[in-house]
């Protein structure tokens, strides 16, 4: 009799301004644990960071790799940005490395919306995707394969608003849910003007609260699909592996 080929997981993390989640995955992209959450400390800097990631995910056991979604520009495993947790503290860090060294695992690392994108999209035309969080964050996709990355939550919108001044979470506190929806509004035809997406997949904390009538070919998607994605980062064969 054959045994049962134990799935291969992933060790799933996703680095929020708000919030440090973590789950595992199997070989085809689907939860297998809980999702655990813990609030993000600010400041956040890397040393403290990643001793929280790793006494966070100390109930999860029997990952064979880690894909982690960062906020910000990464570049095979370092860090180039992060807005949202101090980039001064945060550049030129080996996030990928560090993780390996304490977990003993080959991690990835790729910016949090593109990871996310990763378990939104359906392979098929221009898809854009856009994370509605602490932030602003954005991803292209060509017929399943990841473009390079813009940091468009940066790029004014409004006078000398960039996105993430213009739409981010701290609006959405300071004005309140109408106002902000009214602004999410008037930025996703520029949005569409600018890309021309065959389609538009809307996630992050905040997307839940839109009540605006979306464009054709937009959908709002899970906020999991920024944990869920992190298989497809193995497949791809993107970002950084320490071993």
């Amino acid at each position: 009799m054959q045994r049962a080929t134990k799935p291969k997981l992933t060790l799933a993390i996703d680095i929020g301004g708000t919030g440090l989640k973590a789950t595992l995955i199997d070989d085809m992209g689907k939860m297998t644990s809980d999702r655990l959450r813990v609030p993000t400390s600010h400041p956040a800097p890397p040393s403290l960071l990643v001793s929280t990631l790793v006494e966070l995910v100390k109930p999860l056991s029997g990952y064979r790799r880690v894909s982690v979604g960062f906020p910000g520009v990464v570049r095979a495993g370092r860090v180039v940005t992060a807005p949202h947790l101090d980039t001064a503290l945060w550049h030129g860090f080996d996030l990928a490395d560090a993780l390996a060294s304490r977990l003993k695992v080959p991690v990835r690392v790729l910016n949090d919306a593109d990871l996310q994108g990763y378990g939104a999209i359906t392979g098929h035309g221009l898809e854009f995707v856009m994370t509605l969080g602490t932030g602003i964050g954005t991803a292209l996709f060509q017929d399943g394969v990841l473009l390079p990355h813009l940091e468009i939550s940066q790029h004014p919108v409004h006078g000398d608003k960039t996105y993430d001044a213009y739409i981010g979470n701290a609006v959405l506190e300071s004005k309140g849910q109408k106002r902000w929806n009214r602004r999410v509004a008037r930025v996703l035809p520029i949005l569409e003007t600018l890309i021309r997406w065959d389609h538009l997949h809307i996630g992050g904390g905040n997307a839940h609260k839109l009540t605006i009538a979306l464009p054709a070919h937009a959908r709002i998607v899970s906020n999991e699909a920024g944990l869920t994605g992190g298989i497809a980062l193995w497949a791809d064969g993107r970002g950084k592996t320490v071993s």
